[in-house]
């Protein structure tokens, strides 16, 4: 090598590398080809991702489903329904019946005609099975009418209790009606104004109108208190001697024992008729005045028979009362005995007047105002409804 090429070498080292030759068409076909195949690839990796995220959602959701029904172990008791749900009627029934065989049959239509999809046959098939199932279960026609007819009977059947309560308080009305008569009866101020009435007889064996007023109440006392019969057999007149034989005080003791039975036996009627009463006004409008009206009908027939027979021969009447109550032998007294003093013939003539007036103007009262007028008869009608029906 001759001198003057060694600074030229040197020169060419000291030179900094010279940049890439520029590629050619074939480079830059190469790289383009690289550059898409990259980006699919990141596409592709990103389209896997969201199907995993998607696979992973229902998981994650049944397993929050899951923590939720664990911890509703113990959920809240069912309350129950405002209403009941309303059932389907027997011709609802039938419709859908019918319109599930239409279908079945339109259904099959379509297949022969080849314009139904391969899986509508096999619904059509369902649904005519459906139907068939649904048929064999509807009742009978037959059945059908029966049920009806047991509906039916069951609306128009009146209450029974209702039907109980008027007849009791129909029955019940003249003996209560009656006792409470006898009870005004006796009273120191029913022998007051019998003694102080004018032409009420005397007595003539020399009790005075005080006398007899004193006498008389200490005997009514004794038939309305807990006494025994020595309230009456230690009475004495002022000589003093008794007041009242033995059998007086006996007769008085029975006459005591009926008129208590009496009055307990009203007692117990009345309070069965207010429970009637009740229940009437509550359960059936016009129930009370319908069993009124009919007491009322019983009490004046039973009256006026009574009337007829006491009027006609009341010797007989008043013989065969006591007979019905007391043994023979032990009511009949004479003229001098105090009891004959104090409650002369006339006295019972004017008691059983006094009843019998009573007994026929309150169930005359009673009849007029429980009367069936048209005015009440509407009332009941335009009252009737659920749950309080007239019976």
């Amino acid at each position: 090598m001759s001198e003057n090429s060694k600074p030229q070498d040197s020169e060419t080292l000291d030179q900094p590398a010279s940049e890439p030759a520029p590629a050619g068409p074939a480079q830059h076909g190469l790289l383009a080809r690289v550059q898409s195949e990259a980006a699919a690839g990141a596409d592709a990796a990103a389209a896997e991702k969201a199907r995993a995220r998607r696979a992973a959602a229902p998981v994650a959701e049944s397993s929050v489903s899951k923590i939720k029904l664990e911890e509703s172990a113990h959920p809240e008791p069912m309350r129950p329904a405002s209403r009941m749900p309303r059932l389907p009627s027997d011709e609802e029934i039938a419709s859908a019946l019918a319109k599930s065989v239409s279908d079945a049959e339109t259904g099959k239509a379509a297949g022969k005609t080849g314009t139904v999809s391969v899986a509508e046959p096999a619904d059509a098939a369902v649904n005519t099975e459906s139907a068939e199932d649904s048929a064999a279960m509807r009742p009978s026609a037959e059945e059908l009418a029966k049920r009806k007819a047991a509906r039916d009977k069951a609306a128009n059947t009146k209450p029974v209790l209702p039907r109980v309560f008027q007849v009791l308080i129909a029955v019940f009305y003249p003996i209560v009606l009656l006792v409470l008569a006898i009870r005004l009866v006796t009273t120191s101020t029913f022998l007051w104004i019998e003694y102080h009435r004018p032409g009420f007889p005397s007595d003539s064996f020399g009790f005075t109108t005080d006398d007899r007023i004193t006498y008389g109440s200490y005997t009514v006392d004794y038939l309305l208190n807990f006494a025994s019969p020595r309230y009456l057999g230690d009475l004495v007149n002022s000589a003093g001697n008794p007041l009242f034989l033995s059998r007086e005080v006996v007769h008085m003791a029975d006459v005591k024992t009926v008129i208590v039975m009496a009055f307990l036996t009203a007692l117990v009627l009345a309070i069965i008729m207010v429970i009637g009463m009740v229940y009437l006004s509550r359960r059936s409008f016009g129930g009370n005045r319908r069993a009124f009206f009919a007491g009322s009908i019983v009490t004046l027939a039973l009256i006026i028979v009574l009337g007829i027979f006491a009027v006609t021969g009341w010797e007989a009447f008043f013989t065969e009362f006591h007979k019905i109550f007391f043994a023979n032998g032990t009511w009949t007294f004479y003229t001098d005995d105090t009891l004959i003093r104090l409650f002369p013939s006339q006295f019972w003539m004017d008691s059983g007047i006094f009843i019998g007036a009573f007994v026929f103007v309150v169930s005359s009262l009673t009849l007029a105002f429980t009367w069936p007028t048209k005015d009440r008869r509407v009332a009941v009608s335009a009252a009737m409804r659920p749950g309080r029906r007239a019976a």
